[in-house]
Order: structure tokens, then sequence, then C-alpha cells
């Protein structure tokens, strides 16, 4: 198999872009840095494309690998034929390589390894021949000894013998298989149907194998494994038994019914049992790459939010028995004040309003994040009272709790805030949210955020790589402050790992700031191979050279030099922003023959404009601002066709729920999203998306709201 022409054709590249986009992945080099800073070799390949490239190389590298495991097993018993080397070599899939190698595989001890063990194969072989001489039981007397006292045990054994031949048969199961998946039935029933579970809808549930959703099956594996649903496929089992005696003889046989016999004894004992482990698996395997695939996606649009700059943030973490702790931040994270109330929750509740408008007043507060748990609408309709009262102007906004409690318990958090408690790192935590979601939240397990869908039932492995590779993938989009990034935030850096973020931290502490990209080789542990990767995306904002606050490469400062020379501008006019006609002067001189002077390819041209148009840009501002309130609503204030705007907070496989303002969020359902058929709602709606939605229905004593993004005819 031609690793690279396969490849070629998956992803339609270059043969050269191809090969040299591998020899940078196997070099070492990062996602991120090939991705920003290699477009010319890649062909402007993205970091999304570039991991499924990844994955799917290491895939047929091990594909390759396992073949030629199998090949060497099987020449090692002296069984390879021609025909198995190429059928070996052809094969395309794991699976097909392992149905392959399935009669040459070391078994534990069988029915039919016993069978052979007292000398029944020959006998098995006879039966299978089209004209006997014998009946069956006079040729088994050949075949009698102190193992094998009788002409049916023989008989028996030798059976036993041609049903595993069958199981074993590579094409058969390939069939089988491929007919379970088309014509096959997912079938669940209770294991106790007077119990009440969330899993009722599955108590007798059938689907098409091939037709089933995704999240079906998730929420089925997890009623099978809590011990509320047995889950079983269903198929036409004569023509199962049909296709396997078939292949046993191809014209009508003078043993037919022991044929018969044959095929129903190596499909229900040994066929079946199988491949219905394997297609439940490839189900598994679908539904959870959909689910992590949908994680990934909401993970990343979260990360992404916009954050609220420069604005005194108080972050709000309700509480009844504990009280509710609150945190002053400033503009950049710092905290100014701390404080903890034991409100009543209720309007006449003077006390604790007083103790916010002091806390608000004292420290110029222009935005409050209120944590969504315990106490979350008390507190929201305590805030939203408040704020009617104040002079100056305050918002609010509810914000996911989801991985506070852990973040605030954690080593990391003890050494950020040493002097605070639990609950008041919490509510550091809450505010900080608000301003800047992704240096936030890296600090959190990704699986903790709370973003998609049975996330606890995906491959750990898999899902650790996906959202770590999406996490990475927004810290390097949006780059970081190299004076005042988190550990945890230079971390998620390429090229560096978190023993090299802890001596950047480290050197900042004993050194001060950095005062340009350069320093960064003075870190301990960072080397030149390392700076190559991490350079680009790590901001200086005082330095001398204004290069150093931008995503252009150290290793193009020449260029950008000389682009800047050819289009009558300097570093300084960088600066100070006068240089409004760049785009112009760069069309009169050409982009193509321009790149070519300045011995760089025009996709890195483009890049460097675009760097040098907004200096120290963040790609998140040009995203629509968060939706921030002064006001509450009440569940009971929702009625039938009321307009309203929302946040998008969760999409899942059926639909998306959203944050209209009520402390439950409403569902839009998948068939509610627009009026075109989707298949899914991401081809639509991400997190974060504000949205006009109409309420559909409200079930009051279930708390379900139920929405349409669909305007109501007119």
């Amino acid at each position: 198999m031609d690793i690279l022409k396969l490849l070629e054709a998956e992803f339609q590249v270059q043969p050269t872009q191809l090969k040299n986009t591998i020899q940078l992945l196997e070099e070492g080099n990062t996602i991120p840095f090939i991705a920003r800073y290699r477009k010319e070799v890649t062909g402007s390949m993205d970091d999304q494309v570039l991991r499924t490239l990844y994955e799917r190389l290491n895939y047929l590298k091990g594909l390759e690998k396992r073949k030629e495991e199998v090949s060497n097993s099987i020449i090692s018993q002296e069984k390879m034929t021609q025909e198995l080397q190429q059928a070996i070599e052809e094969a395309k899939t794991l699976t097909e390589v392992e149905d392959l190698y399935r009669p040459y595989k070391q078994k534990r001890k069988t029915r039919a390894s016993v069978a052979k063990e007292h000398g029944l194969e020959p006998l098995a072989e006879w039966l299978l021949q089209l004209k006997h001489v014998n009946s069956p039981e006079q040729e088994a007397e050949n075949y009698l000894n102190e193992q094998v006292p009788t002409a049916q045990d023989a008989i028996g054994e030798a059976m036993d013998i041609i049903a595993e031949k069958m199981s074993d048969h590579p094409e058969l199961r390939k069939k089988l298989r491929a007919y379970l998946i088309r014509t096959g039935l997912v079938k669940t029933k209770a294991t106790n149907e007077e119990t009440e579970s969330v899993y009722q809808m599955y108590y007798g549930y059938q689907e098409p194998v091939h037709k089933i959703a995704e999240h079906r099956i998730l929420a089925i594996d997890r009623g099978e494994r809590e011990g509320y649903l047995k889950v079983s496929i269903e198929v036409d089992i004569n023509y199962c038994i049909a296709q396997i005696a078939s292949c046993l003889v191809s014209v009508k046989h003078d043993l037919f019914e022991m044929i018969q016999e044959i095929a129903k004894d190596a499909y229900q004992r040994l066929i079946f049992p199988s491949l219905e482990r394997e297609v439940r698996n490839l189900l598994t395997e679908r539904a959870s790459k959909q689910a992590i695939g949908v994680f990934s996606a909401n993970l990343q649009k979260l990360l992404m939010q916009p954050p609220v700059k420069n604005a005194v943030t108080m972050g709000f973490d309700p509480g009844y028995r504990h009280g509710c702790k609150i945190a002053v931040v400033d503009g950049i994270g710092k905290v100014l004040d701390t404080a903890i109330i034991y409100p009543r929750f209720d309007q006449k509740d003077e006390k604790a309003k007083q103790q916010l408008k002091t806390l608000i007043e004292r420290n110029h507060v222009n935005v409050i994040a209120i944590g969504n748990g315990t106490a979350s609408r008390e507190s929201e309709i305590l805030i939203a009272e408040l704020l009617k009262q104040l002079q100056s102007p305050v918002s609010y906004m509810v914000i996911s709790e989801a991985g506070a409690s852990v973040y605030s318990a954690s080593k990391l958090a003890a050494e950020e805030f040493p002097d605070y408690d639990v609950s008041l790192r919490s509510a550091v935590s809450i505010a900080r949210r608000l301003q800047d979601p992704l240096a936030e939240l890296v600090k959190i397990d990704p699986k903790a955020i709370g973003v998609g869908q049975y996330q606890h039932d995906m491959p750990k492995n898999q899902l650790d790589e996906a959202l770590g590779g999406v996490v990475e993938d927004c810290v390097n989009r949006v780059g970081v402050d190299l004076n005042t990034a988190s550990q945890s935030l230079l971390s998620y850096i390429a090229g560096i790992n978190t023993a090299v973020a802890k001596n950047i931290v480290c050197y900042r502490e004993e050194n001060g700031a950095f005062q340009n990209r350069k320093e960064l080789l003075q870190v301990n542990k960072l080397g030149k191979k390392a700076f190559t990767q991490c350079a680009g995306f790590l901001r200086v904002s005082d330095s001398d050279n204004i290069l150093d606050n931008t995503g252009v490469h150290p290793e193009s400062y020449l260029a950008t030099k000389l682009l800047l020379k050819e289009c009558g501008y300097s570093l300084e006019d960088v600066k100070t922003g006068q240089i409004g006609k760049l785009e112009q002067k760069i069309d009169e001189l050409g982009m193509t023959s321009l790149a070519e002077k300045l011995n760089i390819g025009v996709p890195t041209l483009q890049d460097i404009v675009k760097e040098l148009l907004k200096p120290g840009r963040d790609p998140r501002d040009e995203l629509p601002k968060p939706l921030l309130r002064t006001d509450v609503l009440q569940l009971e204030d929702l009625k039938p066709g009321m307009q309203l705007q929302g946040t998008i907070r969760n999409v899942i496989d059926f639909g998306a729920f959203v944050d209209i303002g009520v402390h439950e969020d409403g569902l839009v359902h998948i068939s509610q999203i627009c009026k075109q058929f989707i298949r899914h709602p991401l081809e639509v709606v991400n997190v974060g998306d504000i949205v006009t939605v109409w309420v559909l229905d409200v079930d009051l004593s279930r708390k379900r709201i139920a929405l349409t993004m669909k305007a109501p005819e007119k």
C-alpha cells in the first residue's frame, strides 16, 4: 500500500506539499506553527485538516505495521500462500487484516481445537465431500479412541471443527457483517419494566442499525451499562444460515441436514455473538467520534468568546447556607476586593443590596458575572433589583460555573491565590471568565467545562487528545501576552510544555517584564527549536520593536522591514498607525512579484500585511459581543409567541440550548432551527451565538422551555 498516494487522493493535495508536510510533522514541528507559518509548504492547510491528516497518517502506518506482523506470523507457521499474501497487502482496514489473520491466530482452548487434538480433522474434511459411500456413523468408527468413545461423539467433534472453520472464513464474515449493518435492528428492552428511569423511552425500542442516531447509541450504551436496559441486534437468521451453508458447499449435498445443523451452530455459537459485538463497537465508535466532534466544536466556540476587556468586574458565586462569595477584579483580572454576604433573597433585603452597592461604588464596577449554580436565580433577581437603584450603568451576565469548583480546589488555584479560601477563588474565576474566557478556561480540564454530550462516556485518550488540540489551536490563534499570561495559558503555546511555561513565569518574577521576544532565549530549557515554534504566538506589548506585538514571526522580521521600505513606510509608521495605504501600494507593486522580491510566499506576505494593519489585534474582537443584561425574566413571564434574544450555551445532536435570561435554558429542537433541512445543528448555530428566538411552549411543572428560531408567519 502506497500511503502517500492514498493520502494525496483523500486530502486532494499535491505530492510535494504532502511529502513536505509529513516531513514537518515527523520532525516534531507543532501543528499551530505549521498551520500559521508554513502555509507555502502545506498549501495553507488549517490546523483541523493537519490534525486529521496526522491521525490518518498514524492509522495507515499502524495498518502497515500490523500487516507485517500478521504476515510474519503466518509465514512462521508455514501457511502463507501467494493469494493470502496479496489479500493482506491489499487490505484497507485493520478489520480486514484481522479477518484474514483469524484462521491462523493462536486461540485459547476451543471445542474445535480439542477435536483436532483427538485426530478428527480428516473426518471433518470427509463430511464436506459431496458424495459418501459410507454413512457418517460408519466413517466415524475409524476415528474412535479413548477420548472419542462413540461415533456420535466423533461426528459432533468433527462438526465443531467445521463450524469454527466457517467462523474464521474472512469473506463470509465480511459479508455477514455488512448484512448486519445493512438490515439489522437494534432492539432494547428494560431489565425491569417497573423501574422508573431516564431510559424509559428505550424500554421497548427498535431502530435499524444503519439509521440509529449517534446520541441514541450513547444513551442506549449508558442505559445498558447502568443496568436498566438489555440491548441486542436482530437480523434474519435464516438468511445468515443459508449463506454459511452455501459457503460450506456450493452444490446440493447428500448430508444436507447435517450441513444446515453445522451452519446454524456456527452462526449462533460463534459468528453472530462475535459480529454483534463488532457491530455494537462500530456503532459506539461512530457515536463517540461524532460526540467528540460536537464537543470540540462547542469548546472551540466557547474558548473564542469575545472578552469583556478593561471592565472592572464583580464575580458573584451564589449560595444559600455558606453565603454568596464575591470578588471584584480590575480590567486585567487583578483582585481588588472580596466579600461574603448572606442575603435573604427577597425584594426587601436592603442590607444585602447595600453591601453590594458599597462594593460596586467603592470599586467602580462596570459589569457583574453571576455563577449559574445553587441560588443563581435568586441572586440574579436580587442584582437586577439593585441595578435599578444605581446611578451609574452596570450590567450583568450569568456565567457557567462548570469546572469552577474543580479549579478553585486545585493546586494551581492554591498557588495563584494562596491567601484566599476555595470559595473566594471560585468567585475570582467567575469574574475572569467574563473578562477573558480563553485565559481562564484553559486552567480547567476541558471535560469539566460542560459543553458536550456524554463526554464522560468517551474514550479518554481520544477525548483528551481532541480537546487538548482545540485548546492549543485557540490559544495560538489568539496569541498571549508574554508578560501577563498565566503558566496554564503559556503551556498551550506551540513548543512550550508545562516545565518551560513555569520557567517563563519564574524568569518574569526574577528579572521583571520581558523587553522583547529575543529575551525568551534566556529562559531555562527554552532553546532555539522551541523559540522557533513559540515566538510568533507570544506578544510583548511594550517592546521597542512593534513587530514583537504582532503575529509576524521573528524569522520574517527582515522581510517585513524590506516590505515597509518598498512601500515607503517604517516600523515607526506601523506603531503610529500611519500605513493606511499599505494594501493599495502592494496592489500597485503586485503581490506575487513583491513576494518573490522579499523571498517569501504570497500567503506569508498576506499574513504580514494583516498583522501590520492591526498590530496587537485579537481575532475575538471581531465577533459579536456577549449579551449583557440589566433586568430579569421569570419562567412564569414566558408566553407562547414571545420574541426574545438569547445566547446559545450548548449545541447537541438534536438541538441547541439557549439562555434567554430565565434560570432554565430553552431548547431549540433541530427541526426548529431553520426552515431548510439540516443534518446537524452545528451547520447553522454555534456556542456563544446571539440569536432571536420565539417561545413555543413552557412546561412550568418540569421547568422546560421549547423555543423556535423560525420567525412566525405574519
